[in-house]
């Protein structure tokens, strides 16, 4: 495949990118129809699961010939990757709740109804 990723990934990219769609759509829709991208974020998380539970292939591969040893040269990137990230989502976490859950909501003012003259 291209870039050397295999099918699964590149179904994994396109079930996200539709749900990234369909939240962004939802989003702009009426009041009630905003509720529609819980579940499509959920839908899409269970079905990732999945096919990351269930891979296709076997699951041990094949030995390496004697003498080969499998080394893993990107671990440190990896990690460094998986920080970042968290760290991301950690901040992304900590500006919803300041922008969005926690925004005030101001009060109308009060319409009197005895009328001075």
């Amino acid at each position: 495949m291209a870039l050397g990723a295999g099918p699964g990934v590149w179904a994994l990219l396109l079930l996200w990118a539709l749900a990234l769609l369909l939240c962004g759509a939802a989003s702009r829709a009426a009041a009630r129809a905003r509720f529609a991208t819980v579940p499509v974020a959920l839908g899409a998380a269970l079905l990732s699961a999945a096919l990351l539970l269930f891979p296709r292939d076997e699951e041990h591969p094949p030995a390496a010939a004697h003498g080969d040893e499998l080394v893993d040269t990107f671990l440190i990137p990896r990690f460094i990757l998986l920080a970042v990230m968290s760290l991301l989502f950690l901040g992304c976490l900590f500006l919803l709740l300041i922008y969005h859950l926690m925004e005030p909501v101001y009060a109308k003012p009060l319409r009197s109804s005895s009328s001075s003259s």
